[in-house]
């Protein structure tokens, strides 16, 4: 849809961006690789950007922004962050694809399984979805079970079964899903409500011997961030465990983000299965899958449930990897996260109050959304309930002041080590002028 009149005025441009967007229109899908990056949801032409350096980004023209978006989570430590980038250097220098096994890829194995109590093996891939779709077929594998059941609003990667009601992006575009999937293999998903444990309850009472696994996003990042309560948590692992369902925890976003050994050591839960990405590759191209060592022994080729890649276990991924981990189990690193996140929600809420905004701020760790709707956010359907073109002003506004938000109503917000105080204060002042101005 084209953007309304009051949005018209308040879109920013960039003349070097609005060139490069033509330009890859005519060469790319929408001009983009992935639709999260499009401004199809809030107007206006994508920012190109050509370097980034800590809290911040710079697009084409040299303009800094300060960057809430990280990559969609991966950039922790904030962008070329020294040690990593000494990291990926270094190992350039000695390769970078070997097609043979590589000590290193034990290293980070051995720094996943000490970190997650539920994991005791671990098979690296190279994206999220990637790690998701094989973790599935291990499930259907191990129980002999074909069903699956997730969560409306919950997005495991691109693979066909797991794209209905698929959270941020599909949101954005406001499709329900995506032509091209097998009605056979949409019928082998079953989809229920975030937090619902009725609904959950009553799949279960239909469909328990035949569901292999539940996956779900322990915190929400897809819909926007979205926390479980303590009783969706318990009724996922006792439901799972009554009917011999194996219960599979998405941390490619929260996995050693909202703490170190991700949202299950937080919670104290134990998850069958665990998917890994982003921050354990620096923001390189990574992805893993792991849990019991009885479930993880039937993956080829100890066992004959089969996935291979080529690159899986590519030794700059996984030395960015070693050294994000490693720099993130310094003192203090998640304290320091926590209180400048604390702080920027708390921005963000007062200056909504001062202008007479009504939102919804739903906050774990350095992961934030500011819905903007009179709701408490619990599921999908009360996250549409935001108002997107007020959205959409906000984001053009913060962006016109200097930072970068994701260009979406339905996404989380990220931030990093590299914003500090300053950082912050300049962000809560950005947000109190942007709302003032709506």
């Amino acid at each position: 849809m084209p953007p309304s009149t009051d949005l018209a005025t308040v879109i920013s441009t960039s003349q070097s961006s609005d060139t490069a967007f033509a330009r890859a229109s005519a060469l790319l899908p929408g001009g983009v690789n992935s639709p999260v990056r499009a401004f199809k949801g809030v107007g206006g032409t994508p920012r190109f950007m050509s370097r980034a350096e800590g809290a911040h980004v710079f697009d084409m023209d040299g303009k800094p922004y300060i960057d809430c978006v990280g990559a969609y989570g991966p950039m922790v430590l904030g962008h070329a962050h020294p040690v990593v980038t000494r990291a990926i250097i270094e190992q350039a220098g000695r390769g970078w694809a070997f097609g043979a096994p590589t000590d290193a890829e034990s290293d980070l194995a051995e720094m996943i399984v000490s970190a997650l109590p539920t994991v005791e093996m671990v098979r690296l891939v190279n994206s999220g979805t990637e790690a998701t779709m094989s973790c599935l077929r291990l499930a259907r594998a191990f129980t002999g079970r074909e069903l699956i059941v997730k969560f409306s609003g919950g997005y495991h990667g691109h693979w066909d079964c797991l794209l209905s009601e698929a959270g941020s992006g599909i949101a954005t575009l406001g499709i329900p899903g995506s032509p091209g999937v097998p009605a056979a293999m949409a019928a082998g998903t079953l989809s229920v409500p975030y937090n619902d444990v009725a609904a959950l309850e009553t799949v279960f009472a239909a469909h328990g011997p035949q569901i292999a696994a539940v996956i779900v996003e322990p915190v929400s990042g897809n819909m926007g961030v979205v926390p479980p309560t303590p009783a969706f948590r318990a009724a996922m692992r006792a439901l799972t465990r009554q009917h011999g369902a194996l219960l599979v925890y998405d941390e490619v976003m929260t996995g050693f983000r909202v703490a170190y050994g991700g949202a299950q050591t937080m919670y104290g839960d134990e998850p069958d299965l665990t998917c890994l990405g982003k921050i354990i590759g620096g923001g390189l191209p990574v992805g893993a899958y792991g849990g019991r060592r009885d479930i993880l022994k039937m993956v080829a080729p100890s066992g004959p449930m089969y996935q291979a890649g080529t690159l899986s276990g590519s030794p700059i991924p996984v030395a960015a990897g070693l050294a994000t981990l490693r720099t993130l189990q310094e003192p203090g690193t998640y304290e320091r996260l926590e209180r400048t996140s604390a702080r920027l929600a708390a921005g963000l809420r007062s200056a909504c109050d001062k202008a007479g905004i009504p939102v919804t701020i739903n906050r774990v760790g350095s992961m934030i959304t500011p819905f903007f709707t009179t709701s408490a956010v619990t599921d999908y359907a009360s996250a549409k309930t935001v108002d997107a073109s007020r959205f959409a002003r906000f984001f053009h506004g913060m962006l016109e002041r200097g930072v970068y938000l994701p260009p979406s109503a339905y996404e989380a917000w990220f931030l990093s080590t590299a914003h500090d105080d300053a950082v912050i204060d300049t962000v809560i002042a950005a947000a109190e002028a942007s709302i003032a101005a709506l």
